[in-house]
């Protein structure tokens, strides 16, 4: 019996294996943006998992744009062989690889969350941060410098910028972070967007910077590649983002060249009440799919192989992504095949262990034209 969750599924040249893919999760495991061995070894083992698609963590286009000093960076040519590296190992899994495109606007500058969260002064490495208003996130972050046209502009050139060298470094995908209350979530929320220029007030302007900058990047990122958004679907929180406004944007998106909307909420503002339970936010991505007529992703307390199977069979979402219960299980995709009666490839080291007559994966390879 074939199970939805391990169809394959084809977004431009890209074909995935099956539904599932490894959320992008910060490892606050870098210095001065540099991938390392943490990086290999910890998205290299999610890749031997048996997923159709790994993401990378949030990867700072600008180096203001880090959470924090220890966050994975995309804004030097310098990343490049680094993160390479990984994306190339992803491959010999028969998975794709995937990385995020991120500003953390007025969340950054930051301490690690390993040493409790801290607002870093000057003398620790700290730098100004800045979002579409002076409005800071809560008491203890730094308060936000608004960002005039210039920039915005070097902003949306980063972003730009930082999609041609994920290229280079051979990756499959490109997805934009407009959630979590980082900067392109600030730009499109009236809690933190309190602008009175042609990127504030209105829904059409408070859309702009982040459509700008998918322009930007679809146009740098190659047309037969992919490339994904994430939104937070609502602030959970009165006279935020709603649900309603995720849905509006999500049908422009489409028309400027997403190809997926992976479905996240919350992060804006401290303290918001979250009903948080299993799939609770699959709801979302079920309306937009279904609305705006694109593909979405669905994450958040998703554990379960048939809770999983049963969001792509019921027309919730196109695909999964799974975070916490990645860290938990780096092979739940081989253990959910196992747990649906479905057939799929182990890497050919481990098929010893695997049950009866498992097939064994092959390496992805580019076309020449990637």
């Amino acid at each position: 019996m074939s199970h939805p969750l391990f169809a394959p599924f084809q977004l431009r040249s890209v074909t995935f294996a099956n539904r599932i893919g490894v959320s992008p999760m910060c490892q606050y495991s870098s210095q001065d943006g540099f991938a390392n061995d943490w990086h290999l070894v910890h998205l290299g083992a999610r890749a031997q998992g048996g997923p159709a698609l790994v993401m990378l963590e949030a990867s700072a286009v600008l180096a203001e744009g880090r959470i924090t000093p220890s966050d994975l960076g995309i804004y030097s040519d310098d990343h490049i062989p680094g993160l390479a590296r990984i994306a190339q190992f992803i491959h010999t899994q028969g998975v794709r690889a995937g990385i995020q495109l991120a500003h953390a606007g007025r969340k950054a500058s930051m301490s690690s969350p390993f040493t409790g969260e801290r607002l870093l002064d000057p003398g620790e490495g700290g730098w100004q941060t800045l979002g579409p208003s002076s409005i800071r996130f809560a008491p203890h972050y730094s308060a936000p410098q608004a960002l005039d046209q210039a920039g915005i502009d070097a902003v949306i050139h980063a972003f730009a910028r930082s999609a041609h060298r994920a290229h280079d470094a051979g990756f499959d995908l490109v997805e934009i972070h407009a959630a979590h209350g980082y900067l392109l979530h600030e730009f499109l929320s009236p809690l933190s967007n309190q602008r009175s220029d042609s990127y504030g007030g209105s829904f059409d302007n408070r859309i702009r910077l982040l459509l700008q900058v998918v322009d930007a990047v679809r146009a740098a990122w190659p047309s037969h590649l992919p490339l994904f958004v994430r939104i937070s679907a609502t602030d959970w929180s009165e006279g935020g983002w709603s649900i309603d406004d995720s849905v509006a944007l999500a049908a422009h998106l489409r028309s400027h060249g997403v190809d997926l909307i992976d479905v996240s909420s919350g992060g804006l503002v401290p303290n918001a009440k979250i009903p948080i339970g299993p799939a609770f936010q699959a709801p979302f991505a079920a309306r937009i799919r279904n609305e705006a007529a694109i593909p979405t992703a669905a994450v958040g307390m998703i554990t379960e192989p048939h809770q999983a199977n049963n969001l792509i069979a019921d027309g919730d979402a196109d695909f999964v992504f799974l975070a916490r219960e990645m860290l938990r299980d780096p092979y739940w995709p081989l253990h959910a095949a196992v747990a649906l009666g479905e057939s799929t490839p182990w890497p050919v080291q481990y098929v010893r262990a695997a049950p009866h007559a498992s097939p064994t994966r092959s390496a992805i390879t580019r076309p020449e034209n990637a």
